[in-house]
């Protein structure tokens, strides 16, 4: 394997991302931002084979997350990858070949999924991957491989929590806390699809984006007992899911109503029970990457990764995608533009005909 440096300099690129990756140009002296930390160096590698269950996937798009930077950081410790490795959670691309018992998808096929990235799996930051047939599922055909890209990860979060552990439906009252997100998005379509009233909070900045959903929005700087007080008279709400963690956890305590159900993605501190235990409330935890690193569950991942196809393809999901373009070679500026807040919607990198893949290393 050869590793190589990014052959760019400075000026290539706009000024915004020049500042994100703690560079100047002429016109931008006197500005810093937080520089790359173990920047990614392009890479050869071995063009994969698909094995036994596996397609081999020409990818065309790599979604990227939150939780990619933190794998990167090395600061999930419930998400390790070795290094060097070729990072990449999700991925939408077309399968090339298929490995001996895959019977689900033959080449041609545009699929979608959350694949590698962790657990020793190779990530979708090259050309081609070898990926479990499981995990996938096929492309909603009115998405582009960019917006399938930014579906799996958060759209499987958000369906393992309000469908798999709260069974939401019809006629129900759902709090999402933090809809803005990428997961609360998903979140919001998803119960409003299965005739649900969806309310979500968010800052004032993103009222619009929470209401563009279909969401009744809650600014989050409102005292949760005074919001529930206002829009459910003091019953609580059926459903609540968290996306926040910390100190919003403990809101949806006290949100849920009587024998209700929350659900929390980042359900990983110290809290007092009694609000929840006073309410005879259950609570359930949502750890998304288990089927990735244990094996166990797979298929159910593209079982739902199918149903998100099904509700993009009747108009009832539609991925918020930053307009901005990235190739293999501005790997680092996406993940700084994420890491500082500064993305509008998710981010996809382009895998372009003939692309090197991106390793990681420290």
């Amino acid at each position: 394997m050869i590793i190589a440096k990014r052959n760019v300099t400075a000026d290539d690129a706009p000024a915004d991302l020049r500042r994100y990756r703690g560079e100047q140009s002429s016109n931008d002296a006197g500005r810093t931002s937080r520089s790359a930390c173990c920047p990614f160096r392009l890479a050869t590698a071995a063009r994969p084979v698909a094995g036994r269950g596996e397609v081999l996937v020409r990818v065309a798009a790599s979604g990227v997350n939150p939780l990619d930077i933190k794998i990167r950081e090395g600061t999930a410790g419930h998400a390790r990858q070795k290094l060097p490795a070729i990072l990449g959670i999700d991925l939408a691309g077309t399968v090339v070949a298929t490995g001996p018992g895959v019977t689900r998808f033959r080449p041609g096929d545009e699929i979608f999924g959350m694949t590698g990235g962790v657990g020793g799996h190779q990530g979708s930051l090259a050309q081609y991957a070898a990926v479990d047939a499981d995990l996938l599922a096929l492309k909603p055909v009115n998405l582009s491989m960019r917006e399938a890209s930014v579906v799996p990860l958060v759209f499987i979060t958000a369906w393992e929590g309000l469908v798999d552990r709260m069974a939401v439906r019809a006629g129900q009252a759902v709090l999402v806390l933090g809809g803005a997100g990428g997961v609360g998005q998903m979140a919001i379509q998803i119960a409003r699809a299965r005739g649900a009233a969806v309310f979500a909070t968010g800052s004032a900045s993103r009222q619009e984006t929470i209401e563009r959903l279909g969401a009744s929005f809650v600014d989050r700087s409102e005292p949760v007992e005074a919001f529930v007080s206002r829009l459910t008279g003091d019953r609580g709400f059926d459903v609540v899911y968290d996306t926040v963690g910390g100190k919003t956890l403990d809101d949806a305590f006290l949100a849920v109503r009587r024998f209700g159900h929350v659900a929390s993605t980042l359900g990983w501190g110290t809290h007092a029970l009694a609000p929840l235990s006073f309410r005879a409330a259950s609570y359930s935890g949502v750890f998304t990457l288990l089927p990735l690193l244990t094996g166990e569950g797979r298929a159910h991942h593209g079982e739902i990764l199918t149903e998100a196809t099904r509700m993009a393809e009747a108009g009832q999901l539609s991925p918020s995608l930053d307009p901005r373009r990235f190739t293999l070679e501005r790997v680092d500026d996406a993940y700084h533009l994420i890491a500082d807040g500064q993305a509008r919607g998710k981010l996809s990198i382009d895998i372009v005909e003939g692309a090197t893949p991106v390793m990681f290393e420290r």
